[in-house]
């Protein structure tokens, strides 16, 4: 079961993502919905009693079919918003720095995965020529990835 539930007051989610770079590249997942295109961090939701570093193996295998290693923590995401059904939302999320291999490299732009009930793509994004997309989270574009401290980041949509 998703450690993700309702309250009173909204939807909390506990979620992990993978950080893959390649330069300054980031493989992101892409929404299959046409009309607004956005990207997002491969990963997903903590199942309970599960371990953070378990539960980002587990869906990098899921989205990409890769067994991973684990570099290091990366960050912290304490994110607040309202979904577009207006439900708002608390949301913690853990990244991981994943270490490259061979296989993550060869991900071609387009990949399908198993994720969503629509399934989503993998791409390559360009952190640099990234002004003109949506994506999630935005502190992709100027975070540190070489600097070894554990970044915290509180973004309030």
């Amino acid at each position: 079961m998703d450690c993700t539930f309702l309250t009173d007051m909204g939807k909390f989610n506990y979620r992990v993502g993978a950080v893959i770079i390649n330069g300054r590249k980031i493989l992101m997942a892409r929404n299959p919905c046409e009309e607004r295109v956005f990207y997002y961090s491969v990963g997903g939701r903590v199942r309970f009693g599960e371990r953070l570093e378990d539960a980002v193996l587990r869906e990098l295998k899921e989205e990409t079919g890769i067994v991973c290693e684990i570099d290091r923590l990366f960050a912290v995401h304490e994110n607040f918003f309202t979904d577009d059904s207006g439900v708002p939302f608390h949301e913690l999320s853990v990244f991981f720095l994943i270490k490259p291999n061979d296989d993550l490299m060869k991900i071609m732009n387009g990949h399908k995965t198993d994720g969503g009930p629509n399934g989503e793509y993998l791409e390559w994004i360009d952190l640099d020529n990234s002004d003109n997309i949506t994506l999630y989270p935005d502190f992709f574009r100027t975070a540190d990835f070489e600097n070894s401290s554990i970044h915290h980041f509180v973004t309030n949509n």
